[in-house]
């Protein structure tokens, strides 16, 4: 495909008007997020260096689902801004038909899928898993160095923590409250404990102890005496889908940590995956279909406004139809990837969405005068009431 002058320009005017979007969306939620964590430094003691490194973990999942909005935006700035300027009536007064247009746009949506489809499956995973390492990291710290004798802290959600006193590096008198199982909570008293590194992971070393469990479900209790035992505090996640295990057992990581293909290569007899299988096989079509957003969003975009309008209230309404569109197909796609966790004929939705808009949108394009005339009628019967209300309102 031959680039010219032409689209050079448009391609140039959409891809800067992507970049400042995607920037600025994502600096946006990012400084939201980041304004979550500041308990990291004020409340657990951390520097501004692993404040900002946690913080910045999350981008890869920021820019994955902002990055198709903000090219659709982009393709509505683009095709708004041309008309307004009345180059796309010389354009098409010059005999440059509409789907000629879309090639430059076609190049930075398949940039953008790219960069969608890359973060999905390889970045977002990676950063997820290298969070869940700083946090236990964090937490290892944060026992050992900044809970203060006599406390009770919140270690994660259900998690409380509590010490009598510090001699030298261990520390005496520990208490500890599990209750993120709320079936089977259970309390770990040891006369002291230290902070050890093993394997990658972090463990709170106990000794001379109990662990008391309690059965809700069968109104029973059990307590069991230790003489050494490893609680792994890399286990220890406020999440309620079960992940992380406990009893010092190998730490274990939840779909959304794990490498595109170790979910493609799942061991099914694997015991978490058996309690979680829905969560694995939404996190790995909702990785999957991704890429196909972008393309999707692009050419609703494209086919609503890809051709000359000469009143500002059609191009109006036909904008506001498209965001009405694209809107619903991101409420229905987040739908399908919550349903698809218990049903797995709404995986299929996860790509049928983006596929048929694909579909419909092109063929609008491709079609270009019946398809606009049918997009005019739209439109019209839309602005029709508003049109009305406005009239009634001047004439009063």
């Amino acid at each position: 495909m031959r680039f010219g002058l032409l689209d050079r320009y448009i391609l140039k005017i959409a891809a800067v008007a992507t970049v400042i979007l995607l920037v600025g969306l994502t600096s946006v939620i990012w400084v939201t997020q980041a304004l979550r964590e500041v308990d990291l430094i004020t409340g657990k003691g951390q520097t501004v260096v692993i404040f900002f490194t946690v913080t910045l973990l999350s981008l890869p999942a920021l820019i994955a689902g902002i990055a198709p909005v903000a090219l659709f935006m982009a393709t509505l700035y683009t095709l708004n801004k041309l008309n307004s300027d009345s180059e796309l009536i010389v354009m098409n007064a010059t005999g440059v038909a509409p789907k000629r247009l879309t090639r430059p746009f076609l190049v930075l949506t398949l940039a953008t899928a790219a960069l969608v489809g890359w973060m999905s499956v390889s970045v977002m995973p990676a950063g997820f898993r290298a969070l869940r390492d700083l946090i236990t990291m964090i937490r290892a710290d944060f026992v050992a160095n900044v809970v203060k004798e006599g406390q009770f802290v919140a270690l994660d959600s259900g998690v409380t923590f509590h010490y009598r006193e510090r001699s030298g590096q261990a520390l005496l008198g520990i208490f500890m409250q599990d209750r993120r199982d709320p079936n089977q909570p259970a309390i770990y008293i040891a006369e002291r404990g230290q902070t050890a590194e093993a394997d990658g992971n972090s463990f709170l070393m106990l000794e001379k102890g109990t662990i008391q469990r309690e059965s809700r479900d069968r109104n029973s209790s059990s307590i069991i005496s230790f003489e050494r035992y490893a609680l792994n505090l890399s286990a220890l996640s406020g999440d309620s889908d079960g992940a992380g295990g406990g009893d010092g057992d190998k730490v274990i990581y939840k779909p959304r940590e794990r490498t595109t293909w170790a979910l493609l290569t799942q061991d099914k007899n694997e015991p978490y995956y058996k309690i979680q299988e829905g969560r694995f096989r939404a996190e790995l079509h909702n990785r999957l279909s991704a890429p196909l957003y972008p393309i999707a969003f692009m050419l609703v975009a494209f086919a609503v406004l890809g051709e000359a309008r000469t009143t500002r209230q059609g191009r109006a309404v036909a904008i506001q139809l498209a965001i009405l569109l694209v809107g619903a197909i991101r409420i229905g796609a987040y739908a399908a990837w919550t349903a698809s966790v218990r049903s797995g004929f709404a995986v299929v939705l996860l790509y049928v969405l983006p596929l048929v808009t694909i579909a419909v949108s092109a063929s609008m394009i491709a079609f270009g005068a019946r398809a606009r005339a049918v997009l005019d009628r739209l439109t019209d019967s839309l602005a029709a009431p508003f049109l009305a209300i406005s009239a009634r309102w001047r004439r009063s």
